[in-house]
């Protein structure tokens, strides 16, 4: 099957996220993004997959955990200037050239690209696996006008193995390759809505993306690389502490995780996350701000997440009277519906 023929199917089924360039053939067709195409260079940039001093989860401290792939400064801007400083040798060298650069949100299937050039191949869980960095890589390619020779691809060494496809807790991996992105938990961390409740318990602590498919994977043991210094991982960045979250302004929350690729959607995925993951610890420390969040937050989403939240954590008349004066005054359905959630969950405890 052909590329473009995956990517129709992929959205006939279902699988994809949304968040992929609309457009499907200039998703498989270089020349519809520059017309005299004769070469496209692939990279591929190694990331941390270890986090050096991490700070302890303790109850009246918990902490959250951001992905993997959003350690350090933004990969896109990290692969940016790589490519950048690639392009800069290429017009020294070659003079006038024709060159366009792409990290992960440009049209192309970066994947299909690195695939082709013989960077890795294209595994189970979807990832591309290097021999030599597993698949803890960012992707980046340049489009150019010069003609290079082509580069083989190598052999798929998955072989038998399907640690990634048994691992994976929502079953997002339908069959070796295939992804439904709308099951998958990192892309549930990145939506702006209310998480599906099928959901909530499965992401635990994660605020933004989700690394078992590529921990399990035999190729990535004892893969970790810290030779990019913007990659570097800030403990506190990474594992922050879940309850500043929830009341942090736009202003600070830019501040602190600005720089990070986690970052993208705004704040709210990664608040209403980490109302999901104070449930997840059953942190009674959170619910006068849980309670503060349900009376007084303009957004649905973070009222609604939490009472949800505080009927988990709480099984006291105190909690379950806010939950009922909450009710009296909300209008929104999709709260409403999660108020009662969160009063059958206290009542289910008496």
């Amino acid at each position: 099957m052909s590329l473009k023929d995956r990517l129709i199917q992929q959205q006939e089924q279902g699988y994809a996220s949304g968040f992929e360039h609309p457009n499907i053939d200039e998703r498989v067709d270089p020349s519809l993004t520059l017309k005299e195409v004769r070469t496209i260079i692939s990279i591929a940039v190694a990331y941390p997959s270890k986090l050096p001093n991490a700070p302890k989860s303790e109850k009246g401290s918990r902490r959250g955990f951001f992905s993997r792939s959003s350690w350090g400064i933004d990969y896109h801007d990290v692969l940016n200037d790589r490519l950048k400083k690639i392009e800069e040798f290429l017009f020294e060298e070659c003079g006038t050239v024709e060159t366009v650069r792409m990290v992960d949100t440009g049209a192309l299937s970066d994947r299909a690209v690195a695939e082709r050039a013989g960077i890795g191949w294209s595994a189970k869980n979807t990832f591309i696996i290097t021999p030599e960095l597993g698949s803890y890589v960012f992707l980046g390619n340049i489009l150019t006008t010069l003609p290079f020779p082509p580069d083989e691809p190598i052999e798929d060494l998955c072989g038998s193995c399907q640690k990634c496809i048994d691992a994976c807790p929502t079953g997002a991996l339908v069959e070796p390759g295939v992804l439904n992105a709308q099951a998958c938990l990192s892309y549930q961390t990145q939506t702006k809505g209310f998480m599906p409740e099928e959901y909530r318990s499965k992401i635990g602590n994660h605020l933004y993306g989700w690394d078992t498919c590529q921990l399990v994977c035999p190729y990535n043991k004892h893969k970790d690389h810290h030779q990019h210094e913007e990659m570097k991982p800030d403990p506190e960045k990474v594992k922050p502490l879940l309850l500043p979250l929830l009341t942090m302004s736009n202003k600070t929350f830019k501040a602190e995780f600005g720089h990070m690729a986690g970052s993208w959607r705004g704040k709210k995925p990664i608040q209403r996350n980490a109302i999901i993951a104070l449930a997840h610890y059953k942190e009674e420390s959170a619910l006068p701000t849980l309670c503060e969040l349900l009376r007084n937050d303009p957004r649905p989403v973070i009222r609604g997440t939490s009472a949800w939240a505080i009927g988990k954590i709480s099984n006291s008349e105190k909690e379950e009277k806010a939950l009922e004066d909450a009710k009296k005054n909300e209008q929104d359905e999709n709260v409403l519906s999660e108020i009662e959630k969160g009063l059958s969950f206290i009542r289910e405890k008496k």
